[in-house]
């Protein structure tokens, strides 16, 4: 466990003051009387407060004394504090007291914090402050080292901005001068390794400048994470397979290695397998060996024992074999045996150029090839998302669901542990798939933060990537030695290095799956004015109460736009956005509605169509004229068929011409909602 030592006060402010950040004239005393002669240095009022490396929060045992007039309140507040602090902890030990100048209550009180993550290295924290910062959690992050105007934007990212912009006629505070703060802890964290963690709290805001009227810093040694030198193959193709040899067939039903060969019998390319006993399985012999086999294969699937996976990697790299696929597990999850297995299979593919997935992996599917390289035996229908997920369980569940649903994916990949390919080589063979229009991760733990946050980052902005991260319940499980250290949980540091390398977090996988599929077929929306066509006064309503929640602003219709729709439109219809043509609408009133709003595109972003199921609509009818509307713009159109049976040929005809369509409502405004926020279109 590695060491920690708290930074005095005095010892704080000094490091503070020497990347330029404001401080109060201060004097750190031994007793009472040396306290007064302080305090009369400085000037009344003052405030006193306990410097100890026992007590982490000095307000909560009563060593912070505010308001002091004079010398005599100087001296009995000294004596109370040190009592204070022996009640609060007997033995405690005390460094002194420190006198400082009471600053002005007319600024705002905010905190500047920084952690050092396992992950992701420095992680800066910036947020409202004060003794109710946990309450309160109002705070942005960024991982260390930000782009320029990302530390700046973490100022306008909490709820109470409007504070610092002057609230119901409060003055303005110096927003310019907290940048040039922020900057500087920014700066400070990064240029002193041996800060493990600090607090600037509070940090005060006024009209002109600001300070910082309590700094808390703990040194400490951490060993730094083993950056990984990431060398992405562009020969890793999982799309050209032709020629697949899986090692450790089985004839037996119940053995992993029959399920495995079973389930490549779809495969569009040749199979091989290979098992020391011979044999045949399924109607295919069974080769004793890779050097036996016929032909190179393009890849080689290992699911033998542990102790045998060297062998095979051997085998499999001195024939020239350069990509393997290792279900297998029995290794680095497993302690330090399995470990010491992993790098030895490591340095094998090395020394032969290989590269290989998992070990302790589901393994690979590629749809467009009929390639199921796993033991689950359903294979997903072609699209294209690509699902990288480090749980085999999610897998399966999401494949099955998928299937259901008719939502298809691009390839699907087991990532394992990692030892070889990780999460950042899968997002660029994603990203060079142009068959891949949108990329969802299901994430547990990333090895390498900051070069998956470069990588991610590159695949961003040409590709959406959507991630999952789960864990969120294990944050605050541990007391934390300080405000900043209680705020930046695991859960939260991942989302904002999502957020950082331009990934959206997703709630659930019902969320990933239908922010990916708009991406997939609409892309980005190019602003967050919506407009919604309905003939279902409830769900109408219920739109606009969804479109709020999620920064969608519903339009005013134009005048124009108004008049063509009244033309056409029955007695009694909304008269208004929502576009509520009522119940007896049909397909025709419906086509009507898109070609006026064709006419008028300039004036919105979204159209989000509803329907529900009715003698007066066939849905597919209704399908196809959704279909027209959207290939009639270039904006975004989203199709809300709801119900079951009735509505499932409409929804078929929608995603066979790629446009998503959402069967909760709710669901396709948390969607929009998401892009448009990622976008920076929102409020």
């Amino acid at each position: 466990m590695n060491e920690e030592t708290l930074l005095n006060e005095t010892e704080g402010y000094a490091l503070l003051q020497w990347y330029g950040i404001p401080i109060p004239r201060h004097i750190l005393a031994a007793t009472p009387e040396e306290a007064a002669a302080a305090a009369q240095s400085i000037g009344f009022p003052v405030v006193l407060k306990i410097v100890s490396p026992d007590i982490i929060h000095k307000s909560d045992a009563g060593g912070v004394v505010t308001g002091i007039t004079d010398a005599e309140m100087v001296r009995q507040s000294f004596d109370g504090i040190l009592a204070a602090a022996d009640k609060f902890r007997p033995g405690c030990r005390i460094t002194g007291i420190i006198v400082e100048e009471e600053l002005p209550g007319t600024g705002i009180e905010l905190l500047i914090g920084g952690k050092r993550d396992p992950t992701f290295g420095p992680v800066l924290t910036f947020g409202i402050g004060g003794v109710m910062v946990e309450l309160l959690q109002d705070v942005s992050m960024r991982i260390l080292p930000a782009r320029e105007g990302e530390l700046s934007s973490m100022i306008r990212e909490i709820h109470g901005y409007p504070l610092l912009e002057g609230y119901r006629g409060r003055p303005a505070m110096d927003v310019p001068a907290l940048e040039e703060v922020i900057g500087a802890a920014a700066r400070l964290f990064v240029e002193e390794p041996e800060i493990h963690e600090f607090d600037i709290n509070p940090f005060i805001l006024y009209e002109e400048g600001g300070c910082a009227v309590d700094a808390r810093f703990i040194r400490g040694t951490h060993a730094a994470q083993p950056h990984k030198e990431a060398h992405i193959s562009p020969e890793v193709d999982f799309f050209s397979l032709s020629t697949i040899a899986l090692v450790g067939a089985s004839t037996d039903p119940t053995k992993l290695g029959y399920a495995i060969f079973r389930n490549l019998l779809s495969f569009e390319g040749t199979i091989y397998p290979v098992n020391v006993k011979g044999e045949e399985v399924l109607g295919h012999p069974i080769y004793p060996s890779l050097s036996a086999l016929p032909q190179r294969p393009d890849a080689v699937i290992i699911a033998v024992p542990a102790r045998h996976v060297p062998s095979v990697m051997e085998e499999a790299g001195s024939l020239g074999v350069r990509l393997a696929i290792i279900i297998t597990a029995g290794f680095r999850e497993t302690g330090d045996n399995g470990a010491a297995l992993e790098r030895e299979v490591c340095s094998i593919a090395q020394r032969h150029g290989m590269r290989f997935t998992g070990p302790n992996a589901l393994g690979v599917m590629v749809p467009r090839l009929s390639l199921n390289a796993t033991f689950d035996p359903k294979l997903p229908r072609h699209g294209h998302i690509a699902f990288l997920s480090q749980s085999g369980a999610i897998i399966t569940t999401t494949v099955d669901w998928s299937l259901a649903e008719e939502v298809g994916l691009s390839m699907v990949i087991s990532v394992g542990n990692q030892a070889d390919l990780t999460f950042e080589d899968y997002l660029m063979i994603a990203a060079a798939d142009d068959q891949t229009k949108a990329i969802i991760l299901y994430v547990e733990e990333i090895l390498d933060g900051p070069q998956f946050m470069e990588f991610a980052g590159r695949v961003s902005g040409t590709k959406p990537i959507i991630a999952l991260k789960a864990g969120k319940s294990a944050i605050g499980s541990q007391a934390a030695s300080s405000h900043t250290g209680s705020l930046a949980g695991s859960y939260e540091v991942y989302e904002a290095a999502f957020r950082q390398a331009g990934i959206i977090p997703a709630g659930s996988l019902r969320e990933a799956f239908g922010v990916a599929g708009l991406l997939a077929s609409e892309g980005y929306p190019a602003g967050n004015r919506a407009v919604i066509v309905s003939s279902a006064g409830g769900f109408a309503v219920l739109s606009s109460d969804y479109a709020e929640e999620w920064g969608i602003e519903i339009i005013t219709l134009s005048d124009g736009l108004r008049t063509r729709l009244d033309a056409f439109m029955p007695p009694g219809w909304s008269g208004r956005n929502p576009i509520d043509m009522i119940g007896d609408a049909g397909v025709g009133r419906y086509a009507r509605t898109f070609d006026a709003l064709i006419r008028h595109q300039d004036e919105w972003d979204i159209a989000f169509v509803i329907s529900v199921p009715s003698t007066s609509v066939d849905a597919g009818d209704l399908a196809n004229e959704i279909v027209r509307f959207s290939r009639d713009t270039h904006k975004t159109v989203v199709g809300c068929l709801l119900g079951g049976e009735s509505m499932l040929a409409g929804v078929r005809i929608l995603r066979g011409a790629h446009i998503p369509n959402f069967g909760e409502i709710r669901d396709a405004f948390v969607a929009v909602g998401t892009a448009i926020k990622k976008n920076g279109q929102g409020q």
